[in-house]
């Protein structure tokens, strides 16, 4: 039997666990979480656009196809670009990000990977240069918040369905 064929047959014997359903009362607390930190964003003066640029990068720096499929949707609605989306894992090699989300996807990368220490003072500097205290401190919740998703979708496996194609 191949690697992937016994991954595939332990994978099936034993189903993840959607800790979200397991444990309801803490997932609805994380949810609380989001909805206070929508509310820390708005008040800061964050556009939801970029609230999300922030949930799709560390979404794809974690690896979430969950995270990343709600959040993709949610900045479309928000009036998010197609192009926009396209290059956001390239951000740092494109003119189309104003700085304020170039700061705010560095703080969140940052919050995201806090062991590189160059890359938070760096990050940290440039946010102190751009942003006002609330939007940095809305920004870190942010991605706090969506970190914390991003482990309870990956590690519960959700899984992302097709979406009808258009006719």
């Amino acid at each position: 039997m191949s690697a992937v064929t016994s991954e595939a047959a332990v994978a099936s014997a034993h189903p993840r666990v959607y800790v979200d359903k397991q444990s309801p009362q803490a997932y609805r607390a994380l949810l609380g979480t989001a909805e206070a930190v929508r509310t820390v964003a708005a008040e800061a003066g964050l556009d939801r656009r970029l609230v999300e640029l922030v949930n799709l990068r560390v979404s794809q720096l974690n690896g979430c196809a969950f995270c990343l499929d709600a959040h993709t949707k949610a900045a479309v609605k928000a009036g998010e670009t197609v192009q926009r989306l396209g290059v956001l894992a390239a951000w740092r090699d494109t003119e189309v990000f104003t700085p304020q989300e170039r700061a705010a996807l560095a703080l969140a990368e940052a919050t995201t990977h806090p062991a590189d220490a160059t890359a938070q003072e760096s990050a940290y500097a440039v946010a102190r240069a751009t942003l006002t205290e609330d939007q940095i401190s809305a920004v870190i919740w942010v991605a706090v918040t969506i970190n914390a998703f991003n482990r309870v979708s990956i590690l519960s496996k959700h899984p992302v369905r097709p979406a009808a194609l258009p006719r």
